[in-house]
């Protein structure tokens, strides 16, 4: 990716967005763009990462708030896409934002579930 969208944009919500928008968001995009519903679809995989990272950031109250100062700037710079954000990061949030959600397929491992 060669530079960062706008957070809110990613995930379709505006800067007033409460909490629960914002999970709501993340959420539907997660599921549009899960790896396992676009094999082998480099695209939806950036995207994918993309709404993971941007609902680390905008769910964490201290992250937004520097991020809704800042921008990228603020998160470590743009040239850190990854930002020590990792594919673990994306499927330990799905054990809070789906629950017991088991929708995709061999997933519900990941983050420590039985």
């Amino acid at each position: 990716m060669a530079e960062k969208r706008d957070y809110y944009e990613v995930l379709e919500v505006p800067k007033t967005a409460t909490d629960e928008e914002i999970k709501k968001a993340y959420r539907k995009k997660a599921i549009q763009y899960h790896p396992d519903k676009n094999p082998g679809n480099k695209e939806a995989e950036e995207k994918f990462k993309e709404a993971a990272e941007a609902y680390d950031v905008l769910s964490n109250s201290d992250k937004r708030a520097k991020y809704d100062r800042f921008g990228h700037a603020g998160m470590g710079g743009a040239s850190s896409s990854a930002g020590g954000f990792s594919m673990e990061d994306i499927f330990s949030q799905f054990g809070d934002i789906f629950g017991g959600f088991s929708g995709f397929g061999g997933f519900s491992g990941f983050g420590g579930g039985s």
